[in-house]
């Protein structure tokens, strides 16, 4: 999402939240990605079903504090600026100063900027990683990716019937 506007990024959300629900219900949905914003900002709220924005509220679930596995708990920022986890002094202290500030719980909140959000009761997290691979010290980016990894039962049916064989190769 934008970078730089809380207001594009707030629209941005709803756009995206109202094309998955218009969905049915029964579809799992996972919607990723750079928000460039934290979950408590007016976007996470509104995904995460904590505030309305134009008269509606979000209904997705946020695929890290549900994770039946965590890994990389100790990496709180998503937002590295290719440092990696050496962040500098003046970027501790406000760490410092939010967890003091907030009463904050390390094991279920996070200052990630990166989120793996989803919907559907099928839907199961079973592991959650901020994922901090680099080569000699160099990162790929300048946001940790998170990865997750899901269980879906067996009994979640597809709401199209996949393509036949005769139809892959009329295709062709």
């Amino acid at each position: 999402m934008d970078e730089f506007s809380p207001r594009a990024r707030r629209r941005s959300a709803l756009l995206t939240w109202q094309h998955i629900a218009s969905l049915p219900p029964s579809l799992p949905v996972v919607y990723c990605g750079g928000f460039n914003t934290q979950k408590e900002s007016t976007t996470g709220r509104f995904l995460l079903g904590r505030s309305r924005e134009h008269g509606v509220v979000g209904d997705l679930r946020d695929a890290w504090p549900n994770a039946r596995v965590r890994k990389n708990v100790s990496l709180i920022h998503t937002y590295h600026g290719f440092k990696g986890d050496k962040q500098g002094a003046v970027e501790f202290l406000k760490l410092i100063f939010r967890a003091l500030c907030l009463c904050w719980d390390r094991q279920t909140q996070d200052l990630h900027i990166d989120w793996i959000l989803f919907r559907g009761r099928s839907l199961i997290p079973v592991l959650c990683e901020v994922v901090n691979d680099n080569i000699d010290g160099y990162y790929p980016s300048s946001h940790y990716p998170i990865f997750a990894e899901f269980m879906l039962p067996r009994t979640v049916r597809l709401t199209e019937p996949a393509p036949t064989q005769e139809e892959n190769q009329g295709a062709s």
